[in-house]
């Protein structure tokens, strides 16, 4: 039986996977795209129906393609951006195939290349970049047993408020998911609960500019990873057009925050009390990016606005001064609590040495200690950027320019006279 061969193979058809492609098919450069879904799967289907980019449209896309329909400022939602990528794909002729999952990688023998087990038959391919992006594996930490008589979801299964079951809803996470669900809820006349962990608070916009054009000039985007701060979690939202996440205001709505998730006993969840200091965190961050944004326009004498409004810091709510330090479940009619509490890294199916002893890729700027095997996608993979629709481009550039110079390494034959 006849194998099929191909030069690079790209696991993962989303935004990871077509900048790989876009980039691939620039070089010359043969390849195949695998995706076990359809393009951007889990836009469309991983994701809460309301849900909307967390930068505007000018921002969060590939250099080559905008959003045509689509005001620069919005905040497209995710049907729209699932539309663009495939849009994209057809617009630069990816040889994409959907419906087909890799089970596994292995290296070939004695020979160059790897062997690729698929749903659709085995291939072979020299290079392989895993471009599967850094949401794989919903995390739910092992706080309340499955045996609890509420209904337990991770944020990427959750669709809308009337989806859930009656009653009062706790979240567990304020990132950006966690923070804009809980406010979906409440919003349908839920009682929520949010349990807030440490987190960054950046301002959504400042003096008439988005907070990603700030971190945009202030260098930000383009930092690398320190131990430590690729693990932050950052509350902001491109909901109602884009505003600020506020918890203190949510408070005010009628929203109980809560500390840090800690254990569960008999229906009774205990959270920490650090609630006010991750409240005082957030809004550090928060004024340090102003004093940043400010400094900067002093700097560079630019005509930007000022707003000493942004500066106001509203007074703590009830539930911060005095901040539950449990919750029966059964008591406060939760029946719902849903974990917004991330994701883990799932490379089981590349079973080569790419990986350290918790599964994690070992690699540097995508290129992994494996020769020919490549990752995309990452956060913090070679910036803060990194896992975003604009920051994989350039980190899909370098990784395709490295599978350009080992190939021009590996085609070279050597002289047929002795070297003088």
């Amino acid at each position: 039986m006849t194998v099929e061969k191909t030069d690079t193979l790209v696991v993962g058809g989303g935004q990871a996977g077509l900048a790989a492609s876009a980039h691939l098919g620039r070089a010359g450069i043969a390849h195949l795209v695998l995706e076990r879904g359809r393009i951007a799967e889990r836009w469309r289907s991983e994701r809460w129906d309301s849900l909307v980019a967390n930068g505007p449209a000018w921002h969060d896309r590939f250099p080559d393609q905008e959003f045509e329909g689509v005001h620069p400022d919005a905040f497209p939602g995710k049907e729209r951006i699932a539309e663009y990528f495939a849009a994209f794909a057809e617009k630069i002729s990816a040889p994409l195939r959907t419906g087909v999952e890799v089970l596994s990688v292995t290296r070939n023998a004695g020979r160059a290349g790897f062997r690729v087990e698929t749903s659709a038959g085995p291939l072979e391919a020299l290079n392989v970049i895993a471009a599967t992006g850094p949401f794989q594996r919903p995390s739910i930490p092992p706080i309340l047993p499955e045996s609890a008589r509420v209904l337990q979801i991770h944020s990427t299964a959750y669709r809308n408020p009337a989806a859930l079951p009656p009653g009062a809803v706790l979240v567990v996470g304020a990132g950006s998911s966690g923070a804009q669900i809980a406010e979906e809820l409440m919003e349908a006349g839920r009682q929520v609960y949010l349990s807030v962990g440490p987190h960054d608070r950046p301002p959504r916009r400042y003096r008439g500019r988005d907070f990603v054009w700030w971190l945009g000039v202030l260098n930000k985007w383009d930092a690398e990873a320190t131990p430590g701060v690729e693990h932050t979690t950052i509350a902001v939202s491109g909901a109602h057009g884009g505003r600020t996440v506020d918890f203190r205001g949510l408070a005010e709505r009628g929203m109980v925050l809560l500390g840090r998730t800690e254990r569960a006993a008999d229906g009774v969840m205990s959270f920490a009390g650090d609630l006010a200091a991750n409240i005082a965190a957030g809004d550090a961050n928060y004024l340090s990016v102003l004093d940043e944004a400010d400094a900067y326009v002093a700097a560079n004498g630019l005509d930007l606005p000022e707003e000493p409004a942004a500066r106001v810091i509203g007074p703590d709510p009830a539930c911060l001064r005095d901040p539950l330090r449990s919750l029966d479940l059964d008591g406060a009619g939760v029946g719902t609590v849903i974990w917004a509490t991330g994701f883990t890294l799932d490379f089981s199916w590349l079973r080569v040495d790419a990986l350290d002893g918790q599964g994690r890729p070992r690699h540097q700027r995508g290129v992994s200690s494996e020769p020919g095997v490549y990752f995309l996608g990452l956060p913090w993979q070679s910036r803060r950027g990194s896992s975003f629709i604009w920051g994989v481009w350039h980190d899909a550039r370098h990784v395709v320019d490295h599978i350009a110079k080992q190939r021009g390494y590996l085609a070279y034959q050597g002289r047929a006279e002795p070297r003088p």
